[in-house]
């Protein structure tokens, strides 16, 4: 049994019967996630897109603030400083027609930006210029990485046959270096959701980067820039486009569809973090297509894409065509469709080539293409480096590229710290929480059941934190006390092990109402625990499983349960921000229970909902004290030494703040008690607390040994 309220005001645990007509939990669990999912998409499908724009001058009105939104979203905002680019040639290929410059640049000092430029074997003139962005080609040759773009040479020796310049730049995962693209893919690095911090944004940096060096080179035509590449390369066009109005054409290949596609239909699954925004403003991806306008643009896709389907792209393409429509430029957008699976295909291809034809050359529309793209070029005399750069940081470039806040100095009067918690709270509703719903409606619990035990009284009440998710709230306390008579209620915030414990203290004796799933524990001792304190004190104590834990918990693989979380995040939300929310709406909850109106409020909760525990504190008045066990220190998962250490993934929240200042945000609103080994870490709300003349707020406990509980 986890610690007892008698040694640090953890109460005891009980399980009702379910509010879900479901027997098995897990089905129950697997099938409201995808209701939710649902729900969340079509909501942010009909407000989030572009279908509200009824004119031009609305378009032209919003755009700016849609484009700065997206440079933020993809960590770019504030935009790094642009350092010099330190470009250097390292060798060249020389072609029938052409010649290829092996080189590389600094997109920001260490972070090397391995390319191939194309050029015709003649340039009597500045050309229109083509920045190709790779897709997921693993080109590799003896252990080493020769660059993705290796696997699209082919591409860039058509351009440059043709009179372009073509720049093919690898990515940060693919290059000759190797990064990362799949930190929540497959690496468990969910803290760059808290750092705000996507690999889109790296990518989108380094075109924008690629983009300043053409405009170094005399062969190009800056005033004639544009860009293609497909898969990830097609993703990458789309940052670009919609960031950098340098670029006057645009041919993105296989690189977007829409929330429905990805979230409902499972295509996020096929997709490594790269292809998405940190999705703060709850986009759905045709507001980005549509940052392209009025500029041409083909989108490009085959009609049997599994990852890019035909219906999302579709959807897409009709509803930016509006756009296109409103601002008199209809005939610069295009959709161009070959049929085919997910693959670089030639007749994708020919669609791109006769686009730039036309919009960069004046070219008939009528022209024929009658040369595709060949590969020709061996692989490995692409390579630019022949030894790798001591200096580079690519590898651990996740660490640093989006800057975290600096933590401020303790404030000395109330003043400054009005000033700096007024900051926090903005940052947290607008960045960190704004996936929350903007209504907060009225929870009407609803009293379902209640039973006495041993002189112990339980009753259940079912409330509707946000559709689909109905949670049941138990609350016990010794029989024959009004909710007038109690000294306090305790809210207690139960993650798994803790709704484990509370089942095996409490089923055997409320078998009338406790419903125990197949392999439940028994713990007689715990329960005899929980009696004494109840008959001791006039504690009333209660008990939520927020959403995917207890009776809705989720069942699947480690790998299902990522792509989950995956998908709260392109809903602009995390998991635990949504739990947040709950416990939100669980405190509303008991103050909407009659008698529970006035009763002061405590909350106790372990390990990470400990960390969601102190956030929904913040946002509800009156919870006079925090009791929280095994907190983690910090959303920042650079940081060395126990993984515990590393709390839950809460959306942008270490560009604003961490959790010891949320923890100083709590002790300044009630009593703060943290059971933790890890003094010094909880310096900053001591600090806080002491120079306000509030240090009895905040106290730092030893952890409550098992055995001392007993």
């Amino acid at each position: 049994m986890r610690t007892s309220l008698l040694f640090c005001l953890l109460p005891s645990i009980v399980f009702a019967a379910s509010p879900y007509p479901e027997k098995t939990p897990a089905t129950l669990g697997n099938k409201l996630l995808d209701r939710y999912f649902a729900e969340q998409t079509r909501e942010i499908a009909s407000t989030n897109g572009v279908g509200h724009i009824e004119s031009a001058d609305d378009w032209k009105a919003k755009a700016p603030e849609y484009r700065r939104q997206m440079f933020e979203m993809l960590g770019l905002d504030p935009l790094p400083e642009k350092t010099p680019l330190q470009a250097v040639k390292t060798g060249e290929v020389k072609g029938e027609g052409y010649v290829v410059e092996k080189m590389h640049f600094q997109s920001m000092p260490g972070l090397y930006v391995t390319a191939n430029l194309y050029l015709p074997a003649k340039v009597e003139k500045p050309l229109p210029t083509i920045l190709y962005v790779c897709g997921h080609a693993n080109i590799m040759k003896d252990g080493v990485s020769l660059g993705n773009k290796a696997g699209y040479e082919h591409h860039g020796v058509w351009f440059a046959k043709h009179g372009y310049a073509c720049l093919i730049i690898d990515t940060v995962q693919l290059g000759e270096i190797r990064g990362e693209h799949h930190g929540t893919y497959s690496k468990g690095r969910f803290w760059w959701w808290s750092r705000g911090y996507t690999p889109a944004g790296l990518e989108a940096w380094s075109c924008i980067r690629a983009l300043d060096y053409l405009e170094t080179r005399k062969e190009v035509d800056k005033t004639r820039f544009c860009v293609t590449g497909r898969s990830g390369g097609g993703a990458y066009s789309w940052w670009i486009t919609a960031l950098d109005e340098r670029i006057k054409v645009s041919a993105p290949t296989a690189g977007v569809t829409d929330m429905q596609n990805q979230v409902i239909d499972g295509c996020v699954e096929g997709h490594c973090d790269c292809m998405f925004f940190v999705n703060t403003y709850r986009w759905d991806f045709e507001r980005m297509v549509a940052l392209a306008a009025p500029r041409p643009l083909l989108i490009v896709n085959t009609d049997k894409d599994t990852i890019f389907p035909i219906d999302g792209v579709f959807r897409i393409y009709q509803n930016v065509r509006k756009i296109y429509s409103l601002l008199g430029a209809e005939d610069k957008i295009g959709l161009q469709v070959a049929e085919g699976p997910h693959k670089d295909l030639q007749p994708l291809n020919m669609g791109a080539f006769h686009w730039f034809e036309r919009h960069l050359k004046g070219a008939d529309p009528m022209q024929v293409i009658d040369e595709g793209a060949k590969k020709t070029i061996e692989p490995a005399s692409l390579r630019v480096f022949t030894e790798l750069p001591k200096d580079q940081l690519n590898t651990k470039i996740d660490e640093t590229f989006v800057t975290l806040a600096k933590t401020p100095a303790p404030a000395t009067n109330e003043a400054d710290w009005k000033k700096q918690n007024d900051a926090w709270m903005k940052a947290l509703k607008e960045k960190v929480f704004a996936g929350w719903p903007k209504e907060i409606a009225s929870v009407n619990p609803q009293k379902e059941n209640s039973a006495e035990v041993d002189g112990i009284r339980m009753t259940a009440y079912d409330f509707e934190s946000q559709s689909p998710y109905r949670l049941r709230l138990y609350i016990v306390h010794r029989d024959g006390l009004r909710p007038q008579d109690l000294e306090l209620v305790a809210l207690n915030v139960l993650d798994e092990p803790g709704w484990d414990e509370f089942c095996a203290a409490y089923h055997s004796r409320f078998g009338k109402l406790i419903e125990v799933f197949p392999g439940a524990a028994k713990d007689d001792t715990a329960f005899e625990q929980e009696k004494k304190m109840f008959t001791t004190f006039k504690w009333g104590m209660a008990y939520i499983c927020p959403r995917g834990v207890g009776p809705t918990a989720w069942t699947g693989s480690e790998k299902a349960q990522t792509q989950r979380l995956r998908r709260f995040y392109l809903l602009g939300q995390t998991l635990d921000g949504m739990r947040v929310w709950d416990i939100r709406r669980t405190l509303q909850t008991i103050r909407a229970v009659p008698g529970f109106e006035e009763t002061p409020l405590w909350i106790q909760a372990h390990r990470d909902m400990a960390v969601d525990s102190l956030y929904a504190s913040l946002f509800e008045d009156g919870v006079k004290r925090l009791d929280l066990h095994d907190m983690p220190l910090t959303h920042n998962g650079t940081v060395e030494g126990d993984a515990k250490a590393v709390g839950p993934a809460m959306l942008n929240v270490l560009k604003n703040l961490d959790i010891p200042q949320a923890a100083a945000m709590a002790a300044m609103r009630g009593r703060v008690v943290i059971y933790s080994d890890k003094k010094d870490a909880w310096d900053y709300p001591a600090s806080i607390t002491k120079n306000l003349g509030k240090e009895k707020q905040f106290q730092i406990r030893e952890p409550v040994k098992p055995e001392a509980a007993k």
